[in-house]
């Protein structure tokens, strides 16, 4: 069983702290170090590495904040460069090459975002448990099997999108930014249908937007097409 913690999921920061009960991870550190210390009750020693997606503030902010108190950060050697990280707390990844922390087995993959070098994460413990984490990305070239968590970005929904443009709520420029950089409600959808999911136990909708998303019905709408429990991360 992996237990998952949201520390806030939103353009304005990300990161979330999970655990397998041996091996205790931060995905993303996309707020102040001190607001992450808070969050995780100051016990950052439990802390075994830290997963960083891409450079963009909302994900990496306190990236060397984290290097500095001790917590391998793990991270791409383009999205290294991009923040300027260094020294021997930074653990630069290759995409498809596995490696250990801990109880975990983790290999890193690319997904496509204006960034860098940016990397979702395939993350295997001991117990069988097989989560797959996705965001900021508007396509996912790679199929899973045998998921049994899933934490996946759903941003938008087109249809709401559509609607804000029509209604001079949104601007075409931004519609055309979002549709080539984040994962939408029917990507989500045809993700999970290319995917294994059968042992899917819970699916976490990640990084909803304020003004383009509607949290209960992408809620609604992936348990009934999944049967999994579905939770939205807080923002």
């Amino acid at each position: 069983m992996i237990d998952i913690q949201c520390l806030g999921s939103s353009s304005a920061g990300n990161a979330y702290r999970i655990t397998d009960g041996r091996t205790a991870l931060l995905l993303e550190a996309g707020f102040p170090y001190k607001l992450i210390q808070r969050a995780l009750n100051f016990r950052m020693s439990d802390i075994a590495g830290c997963l960083i997606s891409h450079e963009h503030g909302d994900h990496s902010r306190a990236a060397a904040d984290i290097m500095r108190a001790g917590i391998p950060v793990y991270t791409s050697c383009g999205t290294a460069d991009a923040l300027g990280l260094a020294g021997h707390r930074l653990r630069p990844v290759t995409a498809l090459e596995p490696f250990e922390i801990g109880s975990w087995t983790i290999m890193g993959f690319g997904i496509e975002h204006d960034a860098a070098e940016p990397l979702g994460w395939l993350l295997a413990n001991q117990d069988g448990d097989k989560l797959v984490f996705l965001t900021d990305s508007y396509y996912c070239r790679y199929k899973f099997q045998g998921l049994t968590y899933i934490m996946i970005e759903c941003n938008y929904s087109l249809e709401i999108v559509n609607r804000r443009v029509l209604a001079g709520e949104l601007h075409p420029a931004q519609k055309k930014r979002l549709l080539r950089s984040h994962f939408s409600l029917e990507h989500v959808k045809d993700f999970l249908k290319a995917n294994d999911t059968r042992n899917v136990e819970e699916i976490w909708l990640l990084h909803l937007s304020d003004g383009n998303s509607d949290a209960a019905q992408f809620q609604r709408e992936i348990q009934e097409l999944t049967g999994a429990v579905v939770r939205v991360a807080e923002r």
